[in-house]
């Protein structure tokens, strides 16, 4: 093989780690404290699609001060996922990195209502991230903390 088709064998696989590698090292990555303190959420790269972002529950607490391991996502419209554990449930989705350095496009699932948003994000600080959940074009955003 010549060192051109080298190269761009190279060139290419590069290209195609970009938006990975570039995700990696994203602000909004790591363990999120909800505003509410009630829950902690892993932002990371999602597993089908490492170029977009997504987020799982790591820990929480119910109403009455119960932990989350015990409790099921008892709301959520498909009956088939209502036995589903919350810890370990994925609730955000699908976001895709904005021109602005946000990331949008994705969707939140609120498993105190069993409803899905249309939702975006931001880093507005080294330990803060900004989550909104939007209905038509009203949104209402909440600071979410690291905690890891």
């Amino acid at each position: 093989m010549s060192r051109r088709v080298v190269w761009l064998f190279g060139l290419a696989a590069a290209l195609a780690a970009g938006p990975v590698a570039q995700a990696a090292d994203d602000p909004v990555f790591g363990v999120w404290l909800t505003a509410a303190k009630d829950g902690k959420v892993r932002i990371a790269a999602c597993e089908t699609n490492p170029a977009q972002v997504c987020g799982t529950v790591v820990w929480g607490r119910g109403p009455n001060g119960e932990d989350a391991r015990t409790l099921t996502d008892v709301k959520n419209p498909d009956l088939a996922r209502r036995n589903h554990p919350i810890v370990g449930l994925q609730i955000i989705s699908g976001f895709r990195r904005d021109p602005e350095g946000g990331w949008t496009g994705g969707r939140i699932y609120e498993p105190q209502t069993g409803r899905t948003f249309k939702a975006k994000m931001a880093s507005t600080g080294p330990n803060s991230l900004k989550v909104a959940g939007c209905v038509l074009v009203f949104c209402r955003a909440e600071t979410w903390t690291r905690t890891e």
